[in-house]
């Protein structure tokens, strides 16, 4: 039995990794979807993918004024929304002394400033028993070297999540957060990480591996559907235990 029979729901960040995976699962389980994507290549291959089983819309997540567009095209195409889930996001790391205001910036507006503005432009659209999943990460708990900027966006986006959670409760919207450690997804690739490199952090894993994507995408659907009413202003760990060492 489908979990999401007849939800409109809206992916920031749908067209790889986590994101991409839980747009599939969130079709499979009967939601109309819309998903974001920020480079015009990702938009036509993620087309090509859904065709018309999903609305693709390029975006630059750290766009405030650009969030706008995005509630726009949720509303013209679904007329309401009832669940988002903010993945889109970037992950730089680099020693203290090697960031600059630029490349701060860059991080905040992105995993911060964008997200806060995009929830405020959907506010009118959301109905009254909506859900907000924010995609946070490990990282906001444990003191992993170069991993500052990463960290504190990280930090604010789960601090988002609980004081949102008691600020829009009242008009029905519930909000939480998901933190995974580790997830296999192109986000390693694009860091540069070895073979050897990969291992290496496996191994620090209590469950000896990296998760999947659709590991955390399962959880992301629990949270968003009708069977987590009571779940408020949470934050479901998804790291293998690594958070736990």
């Amino acid at each position: 039995m489908a979990r999401l029979p007849n939800k409109t729901a809206l992916i920031t960040g749908g067209t790889s990794g986590i994101g991409l995976e839980t747009a599939r699962q969130f079709i499979a389980e009967g939601a109309r979807v819309a998903i974001t994507g920020s480079s015009a290549k990702s938009v036509e291959v993620a087309r090509a993918e859904f065709g018309d089983t999903a609305l693709v819309i390029q975006a630059d997540a750290g766009n405030a004024a650009g969030q706008k567009v995005v509630a726009d095209a949720i509303k013209e195409s679904f007329g309401h929304l009832d669940i988002l889930f903010v993945n889109a996001g970037v992950a730089e790391f680099g020693a203290l002394e090697q960031w600059s205001e630029e490349a701060f910036d860059r991080s905040v507006a992105i995993n911060v400033k964008g997200p806060f503005f995009l929830i405020q432009a959907l506010l009118p659209l959301f109905s009254k028993q909506a859900s907000i999943v924010l995609n946070t990460s490990i990282n906001a708990h444990i003191g992993m070297p170069n991993s500052s900027v990463y960290a504190l966006t990280k930090g604010a986006l789960l601090t988002l999540a609980k004081t949102l959670s008691g600020e829009l409760i009242g008009r029905g919207i519930r909000v939480n957060a998901v933190s995974p450690g580790p997830i296999a997804t192109p986000l390693y690739g694009k860091l540069g990480m070895s073979e050897a490199d990969t291992k290496a952090r496996a191994a620090q894993i209590p469950v000896g591996r990296f998760g999947d994507a659709g590991e955390v995408a399962k959880t992301i659907i629990f949270l968003a559907s009708d069977e987590a009413p009571y779940i408020v202003g949470s934050e479901l760990v998804i790291d293998g235990g690594m958070s736990n060492l």
